[in-house]
């Protein structure tokens, strides 16, 4: 069993949790992620690592409450326990394999939307703790939603904050504050876009047009995390790769979004069926 030593609500139903997890926490890289089950019966869950601990032995996740068995895990509390906790799975960012030259003469801009800032962080912890500086454009619908910003200030790197609302920050959409930091001269070499799937996309269009390459991580899509079910399935560059074995990242530029958004809606009814069922079910359970 996987202890939680911390279970704490970061904004409306985003939970952000520390698990006890030592093996996984010794291993664990930039933009991997574990799969989790809560009970004998539960669903496999991958969710993206948002930190690691090797010392202590823990890894940090983020979880949305979008469905049933997101709900239950947002559900447990300090001191439950995870029936499963596997990984860390997919391939790292693949900057980490790059020179130190290299690192340091690249102009990283990352885009979170939402709970994307979670795999960013340890992306830009990385970096910033081997003295890499980073750009991050944070965006949520209102400040209420602007996830990691105080985090990552303190990491060192430059925070942008965008909200739909103008209640923090830029008013307006990331894409928007996007276009503005490069009309004003601010110079990047790479984009990483980590967030909504519609989001991500209108990042490469933008990026495209500037010409900037830009990563893209799709996450969002996996299920089983292990290729088998073939639910992730994506098209870049016109054939089709597995999001939990070949990515979870790609250039965003040769990613079919449309068709990515078409199979994450697949399944979007029956989800909100099965929720609806959880819902009564832990309320039936609190009394």
């Amino acid at each position: 069993m996987y202890k939680i030593s911390e279970h704490k609500l970061l904004a409306p139903c985003i939970y952000g949790m520390k698990v006890y997890a030592p093996r996984v926490a010794r291993a664990a890289q930039p933009g991997q992620f574990v799969i989790v089950r809560v009970g004998e019966n539960g669903e496999r869950i991958p969710l993206t690592i948002c930190d690691y601990d090797r010392e202590a032995g823990t890894i940090t996740l983020v979880v949305q409450i979008i469905g049933a068995s997101s709900r239950k895990i947002c559900a447990l509390k300090d001191g439950d326990s995870f029936t499963d906790f596997v990984g860390p799975l997919g391939h790292p960012s693949e900057f980490i394999y790059e020179s130190e030259e290299k690192l340091r003469s690249t102009s990283r801009l990352f885009v979170a939307g939402g709970v994307g800032a979670a795999p960013v962080y340890p992306q830009v912890k990385w970096l910033q703790e081997r003295g890499i500086q980073t750009d991050v454009i944070i965006g949520g619908k209102t400040k209420d939603y602007i996830l990691l910003a105080s985090e990552m200030r303190k990491l060192g790197a430059r925070v942008h904050i965008a909200t739909d609302d103008g209640s923090e920050g830029f008013n307006g959409l990331v894409t928007g504050l996007l276009e503005k930091l490069v009309e004003e001269g601010h110079h990047f070499d790479q984009v990483i876009a980590i967030g909504p799937m519609i989001m991500m996309k209108f990042v490469a269009l933008t990026t495209k047009k500037y010409g900037i390459p830009t990563i893209a991580s799709l996450n969002s899509l996996m299920v089983d995390g292990t290729g088998m079910c073939g639910a992730c399935r994506v098209t870049v560059g016109g054939q089709t790769r597995f999001t939990c074995v070949d990515g979870p990242e790609f250039d965003a530029h040769q990613v079919d979004f449309d068709g990515a958004m078409r199979r994450s809606a697949m399944y979007r009814e029956m989800e909100k069926k099965k929720d609806c069922q959880c819902m009564e079910k832990l309320s039936q359970e609190s009394k």
